[in-house]
């Protein structure tokens, strides 16, 4: 049976000489493994170039409930980023997201307002005219809300500690070394605070955003299952500084 449904790429891997598995996020379906047929033929109908990591599609597809491979009828960029794939910040921010959100989103299940709030936010960065090397720090940050481990906040008053491990501020240092210092707490809150909208507003230095970004994974691999090792904030460390 045929479906439509928006899509985002998360990640493709080769599949005979001419085609490929691409795993994408789908507005209706959550996570899926499609077959895409002649990708890298001269004149493919889905060209290999639409399947980059993190890009917005329109899709038409068959789909199996409980299937581990869908195959597809049409694929087309909706909408077309206009900047992502030229500007080497931009690309280098949308691959580390990439890495983190395959890592994280693991459903077969529709969860619309995820999905969007993840579209929207590609859409935002490729739109943004300056100002986005901090993007990722607060996109990742707002987007625990949407998988369950948004971080308890109440204790921001009293306490100077953020505990990753539990995800709330506490009265004293930890006894592990998985913790945000007193000294980090302004910027720590500063990223739940402002909104993703306005995130061009941050004012975080290279240095403070790199103790920042470690932490943030600290705390993604606690709370996400068989999370494993993030490697590409390394070139984007090296991009952004």
């Amino acid at each position: 049976m045929l479906h439509k449904t928006r899509g985002i790429v998360l990640r493709i891997t080769n599949y005979a000489e001419t085609s490929v598995v691409a795993k994408i996020y789908t507005q209706k379906f959550g996570l899926q493994a499609y077959l895409i047929n002649g990708v890298k033929k001269p004149k493919a109908k889905i060209p290999l170039n639409m399947l980059q990591p993190m890009h917005l599609l329109d899709m038409v597809v068959y789909h199996k409930p409980n299937g581990n491979m869908q195959r597809v009828k049409d694929v087309s960029s909706s909408p077309v980023l206009q900047s992502i794939p030229y500007d080497i910040v931009k690309s280098s921010i949308v691959i580390f997201l990439n890495e983190m959100i395959y890592k994280s989103i693991k459903q077969q299940q529709e969860d619309e307002v995820l999905f969007e709030f993840i579209a929207k936010s590609i859409e935002l960065l490729d739109h943004s005219e300056h100002g986005v090397a901090n993007f990722h720090l607060i996109f990742l940050l707002k987007l625990t809300r949407f998988l369950g481990f948004y971080p308890d906040l109440g204790g921001a008053e009293k306490f100077n500690f953020f505990d990753l491990k539990d995800g709330v501020f506490v009265a004293n240092q930890p006894l592990h070394t998985f913790f945000i210092e007193a000294d980090l707490k302004t910027y720590w809150l500063q990223l739940f605070k402002n909104s993703i909208e306005n995130f061009e507003e941050l004012k975080i230095g290279s240095s403070v955003r790199k103790v920042l970004l470690n932490k943030i994974i600290e705390y993604y691999s606690f709370h996400i299952e068989d999370f494993g090792v993030v490697k590409s904030h390394e070139i984007l460390e090296e991009v952004l500084s």
